[in-house]
């Protein structure tokens, strides 16, 4: 039996609640006419709630959670947002937040007070502010780190969070974390990426320490990530991120929102001149009265200590033994981490599409306390149990069953990943959640959907939100014309990747029609499964292949639209009964 969280907390942080107080008073000025909408909007964003497609009052709640890690008392609390105050869901996004649709603008003052009960907020996970700070998912689990940053990612989002720095910037400011090369964490595409790394002392010992990336981005426009010095020490590293969020805002374009990002800055001034003014900035930044050197509280209280290993990269991290096909044995195989040299195990939860309800909010909440276990978000739309025992698992396997998120391929290829599209964005051109649904049906009747290897990301424009930049397979919607007739169609880009302190992004392959992009698919991961080497990527794979457009060709059938009458789904988005319209209202931030 699981204890609700109090649906009106009574004592809160004074800064919070005057914070939650002010808000509220705004929200009633605006409903009343006295507020400036483009006032209002700039305020309700730098709160985190941004606005739907539907307009009115329907508003997206997005929840900042640090490096995804979540206690039973908090996912308690999403459970009773879902019920109370949204649709009965939440939809967990690839930065590792929770946010919740439909939920009335009044009603958004208790929602961030039952946040704030549990030690979250929604402060900044939207608008042109410092956003929520990502770290890999297994860190401190993790037997190639070199340092656990877990409590660098808390730290930094601690000092930044409601800083005077970061909340009206020319753009908003991204900042992942990564433990070790292997990139977890996806630094490569941040506007800050931080990457663990060690260096040789003069004595012949190893210091850790970090290598600091910045102005990489995806949107219309993929920017890889550029280093800015070799090797940035722990206790300069606070000031680093400082000096480079500085320099944005100093030299950031605040005439043009579309190019106004980090990399925009490196693109108009060159890395040379944006590394020199960073550097230049961090040189002085001691003189400053807030100057955050040396090493974080949360840093020394803590510790960063690697999970174990000598902080090499290692493509056999996790042992592959095929010990059965049962439901459980398939799970084992597919969703368990093993940590070699340090024993650890790890479990992911699938939850497909990024969604949970309240019902196994619940579930998780009493699973994780059950087990004392450490759970986190991942970047692909799960969750991960941390810190189990080997005897833990047949437990964890019954338990994620019974709430529908035991699937075996968690992180593989039926683990699609996708933005929340023209369900609720008002950008996005196509359902592209519904297209994520079509394609792990597919791979499901085909028998594929638990292949290592291959990741799919979908996007419902050209804005990135489902990161289909860096994906092995990867979809943005786009409006088709045929027969005299507007229809939903995907551009498939082959490729993508991140990973080992570089990235790639995904080269056009073909384009098809929304209702055969999981026939596309399909076809792809199965040719993969079919010629791929013993331990050979998709990415060797598909180079050895002939490339994006080599092995799209070989899908040109399947861009065909049949006439209206012939079959009139393809005229039709995935869950819509109405003929399709591109319908593209004003956005307001992209995720």
């Amino acid at each position: 039996m699981t204890i609700d969280t109090p649906r009106t907390p009574t004592v809160l942080d004074p800064v919070v609640e005057d914070e939650i107080t002010r808000f509220a008073a705004a929200i009633e000025e605006y409903l009343a006419g006295d507020l400036d909408e483009d006032v209002f909007r700039v305020t309700r964003l730098t709160q985190g709630i941004y606005g739907q497609r539907q307009g009115g009052t329907n508003q997206m709640v997005r929840v900042r959670i640090p490096y995804g890690a979540v206690t039973p008392d908090q996912l308690e609390a999403f459970a009773v947002i879902a019920d109370d105050h949204s649709r009965g869901w939440g939809h967990l996004t690839t930065r590792q937040n929770i946010q919740f649709h439909f939920v009335e603008l009044r009603e958004v003052p208790e929602v961030l007070r039952i946040l704030a009960a549990v030690g979250l907020t929604s402060r900044e996970a939207c608008g042109d502010t410092v956003r929520n700070v990502q770290g890999c998912h297994l860190a401190g689990a993790c037997p190639f780190e070199v340092i656990d940053i877990s409590a660098w990612a808390q730290a930094t989002n601690d000092y930044l969070l409601r800083n005077p720095l970061g909340q009206r910037l020319p753009r908003k400011f991204k900042i992942n974390f990564s433990g070790c090369a292997t990139d977890c964490g996806q630094a490569m595409f941040n506007d800050v990426g931080v990457i663990a790394v060690s260096r040789a002392r003069p004595d012949g010992t190893t210091e850790p320490g970090f290598r600091v990336f910045l102005a990489g981005g995806l949107g219309a426009n993929p920017f890889p990530a550029q280093a800015l010095e070799e090797f940035t020490s722990r206790e300069e590293l606070l000031p680093t991120v400082e000096a480079i969020l500085r320099t944005f805002d100093h030299y950031g374009n605040r005439d043009n929102k579309l190019r106004a990002r980090m990399k925009w800055l490196v693109e108009t001034m060159g890395i040379d001149e944006v590394r020199e003014r960073i550097l230049k900035e961090r040189k002085f930044l001691r003189a400053s009265a807030t100057w955050p050197g040396g090493i974080p509280t949360i840093v020394a209280d803590r510790g960063d200590a690697p999970a174990g290993g000598d902080g090499a990269v290692s493509a056999d991290a996790v042992p592959v033994t095929i010990s059965g096909l049962d439901p459980y044995r398939r799970w084992e195989l597919a969703n368990v981490v093993r940590g070699r040299s340090n024993g650890t195990v790890s479990a992911y939860a699938h939850a497909p599409l990024g969604d949970l309800t309240s019902e196994q909010l619940r579930g998780l909440a009493a699973l994780q306390r059950e087990l004392a276990a450490d759970v986190r978000i991942t970047n692909r739309q799960n969750l991960v149990f941390r810190g189990l025992a080997e005897g833990d698992l047949p437990l964890v396997h019954e338990r994620l069953e019974a709430l529908g998120l035991g699937a075996p391929g968690a992180e593989r290829s039926r683990d699609v990943v996708s933005c929340p599209g023209a369900d609720t964005c008002n950008l996005a051109v196509t359902q592209s959640r519904g297209l994520g649904s079509e394609i792990d049906r597919a791979l499901e009747e085909a028998g594929l959907a638990e292949v290592g290897g291959v990741r799919v990301n979908i996007s419902g424009c050209t804005n990135s939100c489902g990161q289909h930049h860096i994906a092995d397979i990867g979809f943005f919607g786009l409006e088709r014309r045929a027969h005299g007739r507007s229809a939903p169609g995907y551009q498939m880009l082959l490729g993508g990747r991140v990973g080992a302190m570089e990235i790639a992004f995904g080269e056009k392959a073909t384009k098809v029609p929304a209702r055969n992009a999981g026939v596309a698919v399909v076809r792809v991961v199965q040719r993969f499964a079919d010629e791929r080497t013993a331990g050979e990527t998709f990415g060797a794979w598909l180079d050895r292949s002939g490339g994006a457009a080599t092995v799209g060709s070989a899908l040109a059938d399947l861009d065909v639209f049949p006439t209206p009458e012939e079959n009139p789904d393809f005229y039709t988005d995935f869950g819509e009964t109405s003929p399709y319209v591109k319908d593209v209202g004003a956005g307001e931030c992209a995720t």
